[in-house]
């Protein structure tokens, strides 16, 4: 739900190719960053207009997106944008708590000084944009991240946590970056590095926890806040 002007869909951005998951990623991230509504009307022929294909793909997608939770179909009334709420991202963020300390504690076991190397460059780079660009401070921070957690052995907990990220980076994309938070995430990144470093997992999960905790935290007062501008300014 965008309230700052009309906003571009993910298809509107780029051509999209016509396989269901590319429709599917494209019709989530547009649910996800707010660009289409809270309890608009999915049509499967505008959508597949939308993106250029055919109605196969489009039912796919939001079959699997229903199943998701994303997508509410209602008898006589087909599918509809599943409002996404602060309960909503609480429970998404709360998937973050269990996963990430988990993925992390054998990567600080076994990371070798280029696995360090790689973290000390991107957040190098992190810092150079100092959040000038906030879908590509987005991508950098979710590879910060991915590197520690890509090789580990279990790949059902890494794919969980891959997909809980991006729909947090959706949703995130709909809201500012305080600068308080900014502050914490470039502290937070360079303390996590050195706990890591000394092979200090105890340290390092503790860095994280209050990493992404406020992280969570703070995407769902912010969503908070734009919701409740929201709400008035439709008011009036």
């Amino acid at each position: 739900m965008s309230t700052h002007g009309p906003i571009s869909l993910a298809a509107d951005k780029e051509p999209a190719d016509s396989s269901s998951s590319s429709i599917y990623d494209a019709i989530r991230h547009d649910i996800l960053s707010g660009a289409l509504e809270a309890n608009a009307r999915l049509k499967i022929s505008e959508l597949a207009k939308r993106h250029k294909t055919s109605t196969n793909p489009v039912r796919e997608a939001l079959q699997q997106l229903r199943g998701e939770g994303l997508v509410l179909f209602t008898p006589n009334q087909g599918a509809r944008v599943r409002p996404i709420d602060t309960e909503f991202v609480r429970d998404v963020a709360e998937v973050g708590y269990q996963l990430e300390p988990y993925l992390l504690k054998l990567f600080v076991e076994t990371a070798s000084a280029e696995d360090i190397a790689e973290l000390e460059r991107i957040q190098d780079e992190i810092e150079a944009l100092n959040f000038e660009d906030k879908a590509r401070h987005t991508d950098l921070n979710h590879a910060f991240h991915e590197t520690m957690y890509e090789r580990h052995y279990n790949r059902v907990a890494f794919g969980v946590w891959k997909q809980h990220r991006e729909i947090l980076g959706s949703i995130s994309s709909r809201i500012p970056i305080a600068i308080g938070r900014q502050e914490a995430i470039l502290r937070e990144h360079r303390a996590l590095i050195d706990a890591i470093k000394a092979q200090d997992v105890g340290r390092a999960i503790k860095v994280l926890n209050q990493h992404i905790g406020d992280a969570g935290r703070h995407v769902v007062d912010q969503l908070r806040i734009e919701l409740t501008r929201s709400s008035r300014q439709r008011k009036n």
